[in-house]
């Protein structure tokens, strides 16, 4: 298997690459939905994010990567180890799952084990992708071209944290909390607004247009292309800066602390921008205390909240017919006045 290319060498694209650093610190955001030219490093960063991720502590043996801590959610067989006593657990890699467009619905949310139904007679679950997601990541390429019946299922999961599964006998309920990461291009269709509404950041990427960075691009991607190895090794250590970076704001997020003043702040964006529901307040809260931990600071101000109010907002806007700006400048428009008040 490749390894990934590394985040640290990635060119520009700053909002994709705090986004993903925001959801893998706080994975309560509610995930990044990244929109975009081909061949801008959607996928890049996701993948890179993954291979930069501190490992997790895990129940041993348990498929589901059920957390050892008690009060966690976990499966049936976890719940009665913690009943018993601290379980056995080692250290995994936070997995990251991809979900194909062309997936069936009993290879995402799992089904009966047919092999060991037919040769043993036992009516065992076979775990699915959502299984696997579990306390990681599930990414999904062309997210704007999923199935409508899979959308409904993800909608589903995503807002209960648990997959529940029942037929051919089986009734089985697992833990599935994930960072939903989607990526697509907008020229081929738009996404469910049900499911939209889901992600708690968007980003949009565009190819860059300075002659610079075109070039950068380029050669680092050839060069990583020509020799892995030796790329990997060049950037291992600004990785390994991002990576402390990430374990150091998750130790720092549950002291971070969002003044009154800072939720006025975001409510006032919100009204101005005329979001529906609570969703966005929710979001850009939650987004600028992770990025506040990240940077290390130990208040949430207003710097935090303006570095974050695109992704946190842009998709939540209605279509205004007497504006036809884009919903990223309707949002710096909004932060301008708002902020300079």
């Amino acid at each position: 298997m490749a390894v990934p290319f590394p985040f640290s060498a990635i060119v520009g694209q700053d909002e994709m690459k705090r986004a993903v650093l925001v959801a893998a610190v706080d994975p309560s955001v509610g995930g990044v939905l990244v929109f975009g030219d081909r061949g801008t490093g959607k996928s890049t960063a996701v993948r890179a994010l993954a291979a930069l991720l501190p490992k997790m502590r895990a129940v041993a043996g348990c498929v589901y990567g059920c957390d050892p801590q008690a009060g966690t959610p976990s499966c049936e067989e976890c719940a009665k180890l913690k009943a018993k006593g601290e379980p056995k657990s080692s250290l995994k890699a936070v997995p990251v799952v991809d979900l194909p467009l062309g997936a069936t619905e009993d290879r995402v949310v799992g089904a009966l084990d047919l092999e060991r139904a037919l040769s043993q007679g036992i009516k065992a679950f076979e775990p699915g992708l959502l299984a696997r997601a579990n306390r990681g990541f599930l990414y999904i390429d062309e997210v704007n071209l999923l199935e409508d019946h899979l959308v409904d299922l993800l909608i589903d999961v995503a807002a209960s944290g648990e997959n529940m599964v029942e037929r051919e006998g089986l009734s089985v309920r697992h833990p599935a909390r994930f960072v939903l990461v989607g990526s697509g291009n907008p020229e081929e269709g738009e996404l469910r607004p049900q499911l939209l509404d889901r992600f708690g950041l968007a980003v949009d990427v565009q190819t860059p247009t300075e002659l610079a960075l075109r070039i950068e691009v380029v050669k680092r991607r050839d060069a990583y292309e020509n020799n892995p190895d030796a790329f990997i090794e060049k950037w291992q250590k600004e990785d390994d800066k991002i990576r402390r970076r990430i374990v150091a704001a998750k130790k720092k997020l549950p002291t971070v602390k969002v003044p009154d003043s800072v939720l006025e702040r975001a409510a006032q964006l919100c009204m101005a921008l005329g979001t529906d529901g609570l969703r966005g307040e929710l979001a850009l809260m939650r987004a600028a205390r992770a990025v506040a931990a990240l940077e290390g600071d130990a208040v949430v101000t207003d710097h935090h909240l303006k570095q974050i109010a695109s992704p946190a907002l842009r998709h939540r806007l209605r279509r205004n017919p007497l504006d036809d700006a884009g919903s990223g400048t309707r949002v710096a428009r909004a932060v301008e006045e708002i902020f300079a008040a």
